[in-house]
């Protein structure tokens, strides 16, 4: 049974989960990277000042999930970003949950496509991804995580 949970934009008082659920995932699987650790000790300055947004999935008073969108640069679109869930609710279909909010909301908004950076080691995440529609590209030269080995693209205007 999923958990219904309510999916809320961005609060400074969040701040420090966005923090914790991110950390957790990221040393579970890999490890914290300089900028991570950047970013998420400052999602305001780093992702919503810059046009982004940052949303959490919340379960009675409890913030079990996140997910941000940052603006792509040089492009029309944006970044989905720093997805993660509760370790406790995994497999509670919590960040299918958060995924169809975040494809609603870019269309809601006309974003003109989402692309996201993740891990062929992350098998669930990219079957999720998969399910919904994004498709594999390119990975460019230069990528912003050292973790990343696949880009996936969803386009908005189809």
């Amino acid at each position: 049974m999923k958990p219904t949970i309510n999916i809320i934009p961005f609060d400074k008082k969040y701040a420090k989960d966005f923090y914790i659920l991110n950390r957790e995932w990221l040393e579970q699987y890999f490890y914290v990277e300089p900028f991570d650790e950047e970013v998420l000790s400052k999602p305001d300055q780093y992702i919503i000042n810059q046009g982004g947004y940052i949303f959490f999935a919340k379960l009675e008073d409890q913030i079990v999930g996140t997910y941000a969108f940052m603006p792509l640069k040089n492009q029309a679109g944006f970044e989905l970003t720093k997805m993660a869930v509760s370790p406790s609710l995994r497999g509670h279909k919590i960040g299918q949950q958060l995924l169809v909010h975040c494809i609603n909301f870019a269309k809601a908004q006309k974003f003109e496509k989402l692309l996201l950076y993740s891990s062929r080691k992350l098998e669930n995440a990219i079957y999720l991804y998969n399910k919904f529609g994004f498709k594999e590209v390119q990975l460019e030269k230069d990528l912003p995580y050292k973790r990343a080995n696949i880009k996936m693209e969803f386009d908005l205007n189809k």
